[in-house]
């Protein structure tokens, strides 16, 4: 029964990881280009904190308690190495920048085929992490959120240059949305059946969120190319952490 009452929870949390981010990207797309230009930037200095926060405090921890370390450790290793991969074949593509996103008659598809992978994934993260404890799975979902907004934006911004009207772009990505449930419906499945599959997901979602905050996001902070206040960037790093640290 209790395989069954998390069903809910996960696919709830689904849900507000793969469209919470966008909606509220979507949002801030109406806002004058000057405050958008400051709020986004402001984002990305979060959204390290809460990603480091819930790989570090969160996920690790948890792998760490069921795997011996050299597992965990090396899964959370793979975590990062496959999502570099990923990267390089261009499935992620990050964009926090609207002015540095190139366009060309590929870019709209690979966007959508791209945020629906990763959907897909954050969504098999999300479950995993419910399967543990339900208040896991809210700062996963939290900090995803915290990072889909920065690159929602970006990705809104793409496909509004494509040519797209801001309707279909929206449309296209809530459509592509739908691969978090589809990931965590499956975790779902097989992580009930399976349950000595489920640290594995969580030490090598700690690899993904430590790629993207690390080698995304930090490096895009130093070139100071989207915000050049240190102050700020760590007191929104920190703000980040802290928020993961509570709940």
């Amino acid at each position: 029964m209790r395989g069954v009452s998390l069903w809910p929870a996960a696919l709830g949390l689904s849900v507000l990881g793969s469209a919470g981010g966008l909606l509220l990207a979507s949002i801030i797309l109406f806002f004058h280009q000057d405050a958008r230009t400051r709020i986004v930037p402001w984002l990305v200095s979060y959204a390290v904190g809460t990603l480091l926060g819930a790989a570090l405090l969160g996920l690790a921890p948890e792998a760490l308690h069921s795997l011996e370390p050299s597992r965990a450790l090396g899964t959370l290793l793979a975590g990062i190495l496959t999502f570099f991969i990923l990267e390089k074949l261009v499935l992620w593509r990050h964009c926090h920048d609207d002015h540095e996103c190139s366009v060309h008659p590929a870019t709209a598809t690979l966007v959508i085929v791209g945020d629906a992978v990763h959907t897909f994934v954050d969504g098999v993260v999300i479950a995993a992490a419910v399967l543990i404890s339900t208040p896991l799975g809210v700062t996963t979902a939290l900090a995803i959120i915290a990072h889909e907004i920065p690159q929602e934006a970006g990705d809104f911004a793409i496909l509004l240059s494509a040519g797209y009207s801001r309707s279909k772009a929206l449309i296209l990505n809530l459509t592509s949305a739908i691969g978090g449930l589809v990931g965590a419906a499956a975790m779902l499945l097989f992580g009930s059946q399976a349950p000595a599959l489920v640290p594995y997901v969580l030490a090598f979602a700690a690899g993904n969120f430590m790629y993207v905050a690390m080698s995304d996001l930090i490096p895009t902070l130093h070139r100071g190319t989207v915000d050049s206040n240190a102050f700020r960037q760590v007191a929104l790093i920190a703000l980040g952490v802290l928020t993961i640290a509570v709940l």
